[in-house]
């Protein structure tokens, strides 16, 4: 299990790195799907993976070819910071079923969204 685990983090890691995904995207599903997780003890293990330093290497690399801008990446780690905490005591209320639905909900609309934008 340890080795599936592991593998999960590298695929998610890679696929992170190359298009910018938040980890929380793949993370969850996989989760539920590979390792049988409600999807409440996924969103919060996912969580826990992203904890920092988790993407300071990815975010160097694109920082070296002047790709992130540190100032915005700052502010949204703030309002992350603050969002999260209040965003995770309110889905404690939700059951599992409508907390799946609601994130499968998330990224169909994101994903609609960014397929058929020009």
């Amino acid at each position: 299990m340890t080795w599936l685990i592991l593998l999960i983090g590298l695929v998610v890691g890679v696929f992170s790195g190359v298009v910018g995904l938040g980890g929380g995207i793949l993370f969850v599903p996989a989760l539920v799907w590979l390792l049988g997780m409600s999807q409440h003890k996924a969103q919060g293990t996912s969580l826990g993976a992203l904890l920092a330093p988790v993407g300071l290497l990815a975010f160097l690399e694109y920082y070296r070819k002047g790709n992130a801008d540190v100032r915005v990446a700052a502010l949204l780690a703030v309002g992350f910071f603050l969002g999260g905490y209040i965003g995770a005591a309110g889905a404690q209320n939700i059951p599992d079923l409508w907390l799946r639905r609601i994130f499968a909900g998330s990224l169909v609309v994101i994903g609609g969204r960014m397929l058929f934008e020009r």
